[in-house]
């Protein structure tokens, strides 16, 4: 999930309010390649190799799974709707044609709302990454991290107000130090640390490659689909290919291998110098910087590389918080947004949504307070997030087959290969995937200490209830207010 990564998602919506109803944004100037890393750009993030380095090199083999069973199909689905309702609006847009403004508006609020709960996450990210800046053993210390993430919330939340600008800038220069440099480092000190016949912590033997099938050894596939969420955004720029129906395909296949490669040897290079039972899931990008300046007899480059990935991180927080809520805002014209949550600033900023989101995220973040540990705390709302985005992409990919029947004679300017038959196979994987991950992510991991199950348990069916409620109510309450105007 990681389109915060950049100002990418500034850039899309500038896209998409350019666009005309004929499909055209301008001049047709995009490339394989310059498609495929603008995919890239939209999904590589550093925050979720310690969760797969946790399986060492069958790792390898979720993030392939991972790939053909959810990454190129939301890819693609999200490239036929994205060319074929350019206009404002997105998911809800896409939904609302499918299934009416009810499920649509649901649609954005999960969107929305996800953000929420994956911010206390990354923000976890933050706090331990400056724990390293200063003392390493503070990323484990539940009270700091609470601390250093309600601050980082708030200062982000607030410097969001004064506009896109300002926003863009955050993200343009902490994606760069914080994101590419790093990642690109932690890949090559792995290489160099293998190389050079370092002691692997992990075995690369063929056999190892294949993981147990044990359901309690499997949960983490849901941080792999979490990690792999926002194509559908990049999705948007397919119109803008020299030939959509071509290029756009061989740039998703480009694309998926990139990100692959990066997200596989960034998650191998932890599990090579951190030691299995020790991977912290929230400082483990720094154990393994650690371990490796360490070896090298460079360790006292640990603080900087800390500031720099601790900055990227906040460049994510940054984009994430407005990108989402000026979509939820795109909403209010149909009447599914209260208009209290309407207002905004001179500068264009939906106010009271940015503070209303930044206090459900302040709420989740003294989830950390209650668990055991910080990486258990961590874990918990990984999966909330994960379980609330595959319930979202479970509408896009129906909505996909739904609209090839009811809308069957619409210009689409890319289309999913294979006609109805294609539709049907490439969503149904997608929903199948998505399924799948629903329901592992009920399952406690068997290497976390994540307290009582039956905390556990309701914590995730209350969160997923609590937080899917509100559209229906919000929904409830326009058709009142509109049938008294009416009246």
């Amino acid at each position: 999930m990681s389109i915060q990564n950049t100002t990418i998602g500034k850039s899309l919506q500038a896209a998409k309010s350019k666009m005309t109803p004929n499909h055209s944004s301008g001049k047709k100037v995009l490339g394989v390649f310059s498609l495929a890393m603008i995919n890239v750009a939209a999904i590589v993030s550093l925050r979720n190799l310690p969760l797969m380095a946790e399986y060492g090199l069958a790792a390898v083999f979720f993030y392939a799974v991972a790939g053909i069973a959810f990454f190129i199909p939301i890819a693609l689905v999200a490239a036929e709707f994205a060319t074929t309702f350019p206009g404002q609006g997105g998911i809800y847009l896409w939904v609302k044609k499918a299934f009416g403004e009810q499920l649509g508006f649901l649609t954005v609020w999960l969107e929305w709302v996800l953000n929420a709960v994956w911010l206390p996450t990354i923000l976890s990210f933050v706090a331990a990454t400056v724990a390293y800046i200063f003392m390493p053993t503070l990323a484990e210390n539940k009270l700091f991290a609470v601390g250093v993430m309600l601050v980082a919330l708030w200062l982000t939340t607030f410097a969001n107000f004064f506009g896109m600008k300002a926003s863009g800038i955050i993200s343009s220069v902490g994606s760069l130090l914080g994101t590419v440099i790093p990642g690109a480092l932690i890949i090559l000190l792995g290489i160099i640390y293998f190389g050079i016949g370092g002691h692997s912590q992990i075995s690369f033997a063929p056999s190892n490659l294949i993981p147990s099938f044990e359901i309690a050894n499997l949960v983490f596939f849901a941080g792999v689909i979490l990690g792999f969420a926002g194509i559908e955004m990049a999705a948007f720029h397919a119109s803008e290919a020299r030939n959509p129906q071509k290029d756009y395909p061989k740039a998703i296949f480009l694309s998926v291998a990139m990100i692959l490669a990066l997200f596989m040897l960034g998650s191998l290079a932890i599990a090579i110098v951190v030691p299995h039972n020790q991977i912290s899931l929230v400082a483990g990008l720094m154990q393994a910087f650690q371990a490796f300046f360490d070896s090298f007899g460079i360790g006292w480059l640990v603080p900087i590389i800390a500031a720099l990935t601790g900055l990227g991180a906040l460049a994510q927080i940054s984009t994430w918080l407005i990108g989402p809520s000026k979509g939820l805002l795109a909403t209010a014209e149909d009447g599914g947004l209260p208009s209290y949550f309407q207002k905004c600033n001179k500068a264009g900023i939906p106010v009271r949504i940015l503070v209303f989101q930044g206090m459900i995220g302040t709420a989740f973040a003294l989830v950390f307070l209650l668990l055991p540990s910080v990486s258990s705390s961590y874990w918990i709302l990984t999966d909330l997030a994960a379980q609330i985005t595959v319930i979202m992409y479970i509408l896009i990919f129906v909505s996909a087959i739904k609209l090839r029947y009811s809308m069957p004679s619409i210009d689409r300017p890319f289309k999913v290969p294979g006609g109805n038959i294609g539709m049907w196979i490439i969503a149904g994987l997608g929903v199948l995937a998505c399924v799948f991950t629903l329901i592992l992510g009920f399952v406690p991991p068997s290497n976390i200490e994540t307290g009582n199950l039956l905390f556990y348990e309701l914590f995730l069916i209350c969160g997923i209830l609590l937080l899917a409620a509100p559209p229906f109510i919000f929904y409830h309450l326009s058709k009142k207010r509109k049938s008294h105007t009416h009246a």
